[in-house]
C-alpha cells in the first residue's frame, strides 16, 4: 500500500482501499477476524456474485433486443425478373449499434448504406430466385464484439415470357410454313415525290411455339408498278383446324393474285371511281359498287373455291372445314383527288384507314363472331357466300384525302391492342397502337429494314394473349 501510484490510478486505489477497510469492519463485526486473506476472499466473493449477474442483466437485454428485433415486419415484396424493384428497411437505431444486409451479391440488385437506421434494396434482378437474406446486427450498447442474425426472405419471380418453349415446328408435317415471315414492297418515288410502301410481318404465337405447333396466319402485299394498284391480304387460320394453314396461305395468295390481274386492265374501275368523286350520289355510287363486287367479292370467292378445289384434289379424307380460315382483303390507289381504297372483310382480326395528323378513322367493317363466344366466321363456310347481299354487306370503299396507314391484323393483335371490339372504333386506341409501332418500326420511305424491325415488333408481351400475330402496313 505504500508503493507510489501513479495520479491516474489514485482514485481507484483510494475507493478499492476504501472498501477493503469497510469490508474489514463487517468482518470484524460478524466475530471474523479481518485479516488480509479474510478480506480478499469476501471482495473475490461478492466480485463474483456482481459479475454474474452484471451479465445476466447483459443477456436479459440482447434477448429482449432480439425478441423485439425478429418481431419486426420486415417481409419484403416479391420481385420480378427484368423489372426494376426497390424496396426499404429500418431498424429502430435505439436497439441496435449497427446492421447490415447480405446475401444479394451477383442478384443484380444492391443494398444501400445504412442511413438513420434505415437502407433500401433496389435494382433489376437477373435471376428468377429465391433468396435468403441475412440481417446481421451488434445489439446498442453490448461491450462485446458480437453480433446477431435474423434471416430475410426475397422472392424473384421469373418473368413470364422465359417460361414459355420455343419449339421448332416439324419440317415433315404436311403444309409446312415457316414459324415466321415479313416482306416489303418498295415504292419508287414519282418525280421525286415519296410515294407508300407496304411492309408485312407474321410471327407464330407462343402457344403455337410452347407446343411446337405451326404458325396459321399469312399474309400478302403486291404493289403493280404499271397502274399503281397496291392488293394487301391477312388471313388468320382457325386453331382448331388441322390444316387451316394452308387455308390461309391459300386465301392471300388466290385473293391478291385475283385482284392483281383483275386491276390489271380495269379502265372502267377507275372511270367510275373518278366519275364518283366528281358527283358522289346514288347513280354514281352504285357502278363503284358493282365493280367491287366483280373485283374484290369476287377475289374472296375464289379464295373460297381455290380451297374446296385444293382440299376435293388432295385430301378426301377431311373436309373444307379442316381448311378453315379468315380474310382480311383490301386494294388501294393514289388518284389525282385522293386515295381510293376497297376491303371485303369475313372474321376477326381489325382492318382500318388511319390518318394520325387528323385524326381521323375508318373501319373497313366489323369483326363477326359464330354462334358462341369466342367463336368467328370463317372464309370457308357456306353461308358467306350464299346470296348478294350478305357479301355486298362485308365490301367497304371510301375516296379519302391521304392517311398515315392503312392496316390489317389477324387477332393475334387486334386482340392484344384493342382488347373488346368496341374500342377498335376508338381513336385513342389506334393512337396507341400507332405510336407503339413506331417505337420500334422506322416507318419511313424506302425502309428496307421495316420488315425485320415490324417482325421484332410482333413478339411484344401482352398477358393472355399467345396467338399468331400478322399485320400488314400500307404507309
Amino acid at each position: 500500500m505504500n508503493r507510489r501510484i501513479p495520479p491516474r490510478n489514485r482514485i481507484i486505489v483510494k475507493t478499492v482501499d476504501t472498501y477493503a477497510l469497510r469490508v474489514a469492519a463487517f468482518l470484524k463485526s460478524k466475530g471474523i477476524e479481518p485479516t488480509t486473506e479474510a478480506v480478499d476472499k469476501f471482495i473475490n466473493w461478492r466480485l463474483s456474485q456482481d459479475w454474474t449477474q452484471y451479465n445476466q442483466s447483459a443477456m436479459d437485454r440482447i434477448q429482449v433486443v432480439k425478441t423485439q428485433i425478429d418481431a419486426l415486419p420486415l417481409s419484403l415484396p416479391n420481385a420480378k425478373k427484368g423489372v426494376a424493384y426497390t424496396a426499404s428497411i429500418s431498424i429502430p437505431t435505439d436497439l441496435v449499434d449497427w446492421y447490415r444486409i447480405v446475401g444479394l451479391e451477383g442478384s443484380g440488385m444492391k443494398i444501400s448504406e445504412v442511413t438513420d437506421g434505415s437502407c433500401e434494396i433496389s435494382g433489376s434482378p437477373e435471376i428468377a430466385n429465391d433468396y435468403t437474406l441475412l440481417l446481421e446486427y451488434h445489439v446498442a450498447g453490448d461491450e462485446s464484439a458480437d453480433f446477431y442474425t435474423r434471416e430475410l426472405h426475397l422472392a424473384v419471380n421469373p418473368d413470364p415470357r422465359d417460361l414459355w418453349k420455343n419449339i421448332p415446328t416439324d419440317p415433315a408435317i404436311d403444309y409446312f410454313k415457316t414459324d415466321e415471315d415479313c416482306d416489303y414492297v418498295k415504292v419508287e418515288a414519282n418525280d421525286g415525290t415519296p410515294r407508300k410502301d407496304i411492309v408485312a410481318a407474321s410471327k407464330r404465337g407462343r402457344s403455337h411455339a410452347h407446343e411446337g405447333r405451326p404458325r396459321d396466319d399469312d399474309f400478302k402485299i403486291c404493289h403493280n408498278v404499271d397502274n399503281g394498284w397496291y392488293v394487301l391480304a391477312v388471313a388468320d387460320g382457325a386453331g382448331s383446324a388441322r390444316y387451316s394453314r394452308q387455308g390461309s396461305k391459300i386465301a392471300v395468295e388466290t385473293a391478291s393474285k385475283f385482284c392483281t390481274d383483275a386491276l390489271a386492265s380495269q379502265g372502267e374501275f377507275e372511270n367510275v371511281i373518278t366519275a364518283y368523286h366528281a358527283q358522289p350520289d346514288d347513280t354514281t355510287r352504285k357502278p363503284v359498287a358493282d365493280m367491287i363486287y366483280r373485283i374484290v367479292g369476287t377475289a374472296a370467292f375464289r379464295a373460297n373455291r381455290a380451297i374446296r378445289d385444293f382440299q376435293e384434289q388432295n385430301n378426301k379424307d377431311c373436309t373444307p372445314k379442316d381448311f378453315s380460315t379468315t380474310l382480311l382483303l383490301a386494294i388501294c390507289k393514289k388518284f389525282d383527288f385522293g386515295w381510293f381504297v376497297a376491303s371485303f372483310w369475313v372474321g376477326d382480326g381489325a382492318m382500318a384507314i388511319y390518318n394520325a395528323d387528323t385524326q381521323y378513322l375508318k373501319v373497313l367493317g366489323e369483326p363477326d363472331g359464330g354462334e358462341y363466344a369466342g367463336q368467328t366466321r370463317f372464309l370457308t363456310m357456306d353461308s358467306i357466300f350464299a346470296n348478294p347481299t350478305d357479301i355486298m354487306k362485308r365490301l367497304r370503299f371510301s375516296i379519302e384525302d391521304d392517311f398515315s396507314a392503312l392496316m390489317l391484323m389477324s387477332d393475334g393483335v387486334s386482340d392484344a391492342k384493342f382488347e373488346t371490339d368496341a374500342n377498335l372504333n376508338r381513336i385513342e386506341k389506334w393512337n396507341e397502337l400507332w405510336a407503339d409501332i413506331n417505337s420500334s418500326v422506322n416507318l419511313i420511305d424506302d425502309n428496307e429494314n421495316s420488315k425485320e424491325e415490324l417482325l421484332n415488333w410482333l413478339d411484344f408481351w401482352s398477358p393472355g394473349n399467345h396467338d399468331d400475330r400478322t399485320i400488314a402496313i400500307l404507309y
